[in-house]
C-alpha cells in the first residue's frame, strides 16, 4: 500500500519542518484511498487507536502512529511562543 511506504518512512519522518498530525495524515491520504469517511473509520476503530491502525491497515506499526504523534507534539511544543523559561539543573551535595 502506498500509503503505508510514505508513513513509515524513517528518514522523512525525522527531516520534516512541521511533522503533520496523524490524524491530518489519516484525514487526507488514508480514509479517502480507502473510501472511508471519519465516522466509518471510527466506528471501526474505538478505543487504543495505534493498535488499532495497526492490524486495521496491516503495515503501519502502534510504533509508527506513535512516533507520529511525538514527532508532531515535540515540533509544535518546540515552536510555540509560550515556552516557560526553564533553569538547567544543579546537583546539590548532600551533607
Amino acid at each position: 500500500m502506498w500509503i503505508i511506504k510514505i508513513i513509515t518512512s524513517k528518514a522523512t519522518m525525522t527531516q520534516m519542518h512541521n511533522p503533520p498530525h496523524p490524524g491530518e495524515t489519516l484525514l487526507e491520504d488514508v480514509l479517502p484511498a480507502l473510501g472511508l469517511t471519519v465516522a466509518e473509520a471510527a466506528r471501526q476503530l474505538g478505543p487504543g487507536l495505534a493498535l488499532r491502525l495497526e492490524q486495521w491497515l496491516s503495515g503501519a506499526t502502534a510504533d509508527v502512529w506513535l512516533r507520529m504523534q511525538v514527532a508532531h507534539d515535540l515540533w509544535q511544543a518546540r515552536h510555540s511562543p509560550s515556552q516557560p523559561k526553564v533553569s538547567p539543573a544543579t546537583a546539590h551535595r548532600a551533607v
